[in-house]
């Protein structure tokens, strides 16, 4: 299988880059299934249902969330209508929605897709490592599931690290999002998962990790608050991770994907 990850999408910039060259990304790299993280989607904050739309019709197959997931009030109820709209496992019990789903790609093969949250520095969550792990138990790669991905959003090196060796073998990618800039270690784990610490987002990098730069610039020089974060509007660089799986769901392929805005571009062959 040919699948794709594309990072953490922010605000208009990202979101019409990624409509923009998704579909023409599919046909020309063959690719089976793509996975988005749109936790800031809408104006930097959230998702919505429209824009969820607007993914699907591009060509994502299941989106991804994390901390952001309800900063849209919508995203409440339409993540208990959208199956293929995924937020953290590791969310507290009784919080709305699914961490994790089998979809079917388009080849007719079978993908699990999982979303987790990191606990250092981050929100008080439930054991990330305990989630995945029952999610993985639940969907055996080459079993159940053709292929496997998790989403594993953090702001710790350290733990997306962990994770990717805590499923190592068990997992076609294990990738990190939340901390938006594109890591250089993409690389198969010595029991066949494909990793990289975080795909990078989906925006515009003439900013502060997508936001206009001189408010946040000002919190860190005054530790004052000026004014509200606002999604950057330059040219946007889409940001992702590109893998293949042999017939074992396991990966004998890894490449990073850059195209467009700022960043040097990196394309697979």
């Amino acid at each position: 299988m040919r699948l794709l990850f594309l990072g953490d999408i922010v605000g208009r910039s990202g979101r019409e880059a990624v409509v923009s060259v998704l579909p023409r990304l599919r046909q020309e790299m063959a690719l089976d299934f793509v996975v988005i993280n749109g936790e800031n989607a809408a104006g930097g904050f959230g998702i919505t249902a429209a824009i969820c739309d607007e993914l699907y019709d591009a060509g994502a197959d299941a989106i991804t969330l994390g901390n952001h997931a309800w900063d849209q009030r919508e995203a409440l109820a339409h993540v208990e209508r959208e199956d293929r709209l995924i937020r953290p496992r590791n969310f507290p019990p009784g919080t709305p929605g699914r961490g994790n789903g089998l979809y079917e790609a388009k080849n007719g093969a079978r993908v699990l897709v999982i979303n987790a949250m990191g606990r250092v520095f981050m929100d008080a969550m439930d054991d990330p490592f305990a989630s995945v792990d029952e999610a993985l138990n639940e969907c055996p790669l080459g079993d159940v599931a053709d292929a496997a991905l998790v989403d594993f959003h953090g702001e710790a090196t350290s733990e997306k690290m962990a994770m990717g060796h805590f499923c190592d073998g068990r997992a076609s990618l294990v990738v990190g999002t939340h901390s938006h800039i594109p890591t250089a270690d993409a690389q198969i784990l010595p029991g066949g998962t494909a990793y990289q610490t975080d795909a990078g987002m989906c925006g515009d990098y003439d900013s502060v990790i997508g936001m206009e730069k001189d408010e946040p610039v000002n919190r860190f020089v005054t530790k004052m608050p000026r004014g509200r974060f606002t999604p950057a509007l330059g040219p946007a660089t889409v940001c992702g991770v590109f893998v293949e799986t042999g017939a074992d769901g396991l990966a004998e392929r890894v490449e990073p994907l850059r195209l467009g805005g700022r960043l040097k571009p990196a394309r697979p062959a």
